[in-house]
Formats: structure tokens, C-alpha cells, sequence
């Protein structure tokens, strides 16, 4: 009696990487260093979308090549990476961050929760722990990013220069910068650093919980609509730029009262927003630097996910390696 033949079904291709599958040696380097690389190339629209929305009307500039040019001419290179050392911080806020959100999704996979809500609800915790660590360097970074706006623009809002500091002094950056941060103590005492704490959760938990669903939204479409040989990698960068779009759009109003509660130091989330509708109307609140925030979006977004899902790739463990496609 012959004997059947039954052919093995080739295991199920793993389209999103979990925290257990990954060797964290290797992770948790490589995720710092592609972090430190995307922020460091894309710091220049960062800079450029806080003073568009921290300038009134458009006082000195039209639009993002208008910033670009002028900065550029007044200070430099140099100018485009203001307060960029003290930014750069973000990386340890960073590891905090995304350990939060896989830790997070790991644990609600022990319940019958939808991927996209695992990824909403991880989005959100790692938000409050990220903004609870890089809150004071944001500070500090935001009013060095706005002292250039006043410095190379000539424009004399005091709103700009709340601190009230010197700009005809030719200080080194990290004399200025110390300078911020001994004249924000003095002002608003230890609590000072975390001026606009509020405002930060309520701009980036949301911004991130929705991008991460979103994300995975995206993602999982992408991958029911796609031929088989198209890239797992290419899908996933895409379903996280259109994320990033998505969510810029959604949430720039409350990202615009954030940026100037942590510069001007004044006034409540509320009194902001009637500043704002006064000063710009229901267009203008939406609008004003929105064309810098979805570029920087769009490259951040792209970038990060091509980071963060090669590295996951690179860190997989042996035994999932032949059922995860590039």
C-alpha cells in the first residue's frame, strides 16, 4: 500500500514584528543611533515649523523656502540647527518611548484586543511616558529655536524673546543655552521647565496614538491590496507617511498652542486658542504652519518607520527569520 504524500504548508509570513521576537542587545543600539540620524537630517523643518507658528501673522516669513532662505542667509548652516544639542535628548526620551509602546502592546496581547487598538492604546502610554522625560529640553530648545527668529529676522515681539535676553551678546551655544535655562529658573521657578506639560499631552498623546492605529490601519490595507512582490518594508514606510499626514492634519491646532505656551510661558491652553482665532481666525489656526508640519511629517514618518522596522528585521530572533519578507 502506497504511502500518502502530504505536502507542508510554507509558515505564515509574520507582517508585524512583536517585542518577543527580537533580541533587545541588538535592538536597543541600533534603534538609538537611527533616531539620532533621522532627527539629526531632519532638525532644519523642525526648527522652521516652531518659529512659523510661534511668529504672529507672517511677520518674517511666508512659508517654509521663505524660512529656509532667510535663515540661511542671516546665520548659516548653524542657524538651521539652533538648539539642536539640547533637542537631541529626545533620544533618551526616545528609548523610554518606544520600550512604552511594545511593552504596552505585549502585554495587551494577552487579551482579544484588535491590533489597531493595542496600537492606539500603546501609542497613547508612550506618549505621557516620552513627554514626562523630554518636556525641560523641549523648553529650552523651543526658546533657542525662537531667539533665532528674532535674532536673524530683526523682528521686535517681545512674545518671541520672553526671556528677555541680550541677542547682541556674542555668546557660544552653550552659553546661551545655559543662560535660558538659569533665566527660566529665575522666572518660573523648577516648574518653569515643565510650562506647557498640559498643553504637550494634549497635542502629542493623541497625535500619537492615532498615528500608531493609523499606522497599523494603513498597513493592514496596504497589505490586502498589494501584489505579493512588492515589499513588506516599502508598504509599511508608506502606511506610516500616510499616517503622519492624516494625524498632522487632525491635531495641528493643538501642536500650534503647545509651541507657544513653551516659548511665551503665559496664559492657559484656552487663552491660546482665543489669542489665536483672534489673531489668525479658523483658517489660520489650522493652517499656520501646517505646510512645514506635514513636510516634516511626511520625511519623519517615512524615515523612522524605514528605521524602526529594519532594525526590528536585523533584531529578529533566529527562529522567525525565514517567515519575515524585506
Amino acid at each position: 500500500m502506497a504511502a500518502t504524500m502530504v505536502e507542508t504548508p510554507p509558515p505564515q509570513l509574520i507582517t508585524n514584528i512583536e517585542w518577543g521576537m527580537m533580541d533587545k542587545s541588538k535592538f536597543y543600539p541600533l534603534y538609538t543611533l537611527s533616531s539620532f540620524t533621522v532627527r539629526c537630517a531632519l532638525y532644519p523643518l523642525t526648527l522652521i515649523k516652531t518659529q512659523i507658528q510661534v511668529q504672529r501673522k507672517k511677520e518674517a516669513y511666508k512659508g517654509v523656502s521663505d524660512a529656509i532662505t532667510k535663515i540661511y542667509a542671516s546665520e548659516g548652516v548653524s542657524g538651521l540647527y539652533r538648539g539642536f544639542w539640547l533637542s537631541s535628548f529626545q533620544i533618551i526620551s526616545g528609548v523610554f518611548y518606544i520600550s512604552t509602546y511594545e511593552g504596552v502592546r505585549h502585554e495587551l496581547g494577552r487579551y482579544e484586543i484588535s491590533p489597531r487598538l493595542k496600537s492606539f492604546i500603546g501609542g497613547g502610554c508612550a506618549s505621557i511616558v516620552g513627554q514626562t522625560v523630554i518636556v525641560p529640553f523641549d523648553v529650552l530648545s523651543q526658546h533657542l529655536m525662537v531667539l533665532g527668529l528674532a535674532k536673524g529676522t530683526g523682528v521686535k515681539n517681545a512674545k518671541i524673546n520672553p526671556l528677555g535676553l541680550d541677542l547682541t551678546l556674542r555668546l557660544s551655544k552653550a552659553a546661551l543655552a545655559r543662560q535660558v535655562a538659569v533665566r527660566v529658573y529665575r522666572l518660573h521657578g523648577p516648574l518653569g521647565y515643565y510650562r506647557g506639560y498640559a498643553a504637550s499631552l494634549a497635542a502629542y498623546v493623541p497625535n500619537s496614538a492615532l498615528w500608531w492605529a493609523l499606522y497599523t490601519a494603513y498597513q493592514d490595507e496596504l497589505f490586502k491590496i498589494s501584489p505579493s512582490w512588492v515589499s513588506h518594508l516599502l508598504i509599511q514606510c508608506v502606511a506610516g507617511t500616510l499616517g503622519g499626514f492624516t494625524t498632522t492634519i487632525l491635531t495641528n491646532p493643538l501642536d500650534i498652542v503647545r509651541a507657544r505656551l513653551q516659548v511665551e510661558g503665559v496664559g492657559t491652553m484656552k487663552d491660546v486658542f482665543k489669542e489665536l482665532w483672534r489673531e489668525e481666525g479658523l483658517i489660520g489656526l489650522y493652517a499656520k504652519g501646517l505646510s512645514a508640519r506635514l513636510v516634516q511629517s511626511a520625511c519623519f514618518s517615512f524615515s523612522i518607520i524605514l528605521g524602526y522596522e529594519s532594525i526590528k528585521r536585523v533584531s529578529l530572533s533566529d527562529e522567525y527569520r525565514t517567515r519575515v519578507r524585506w
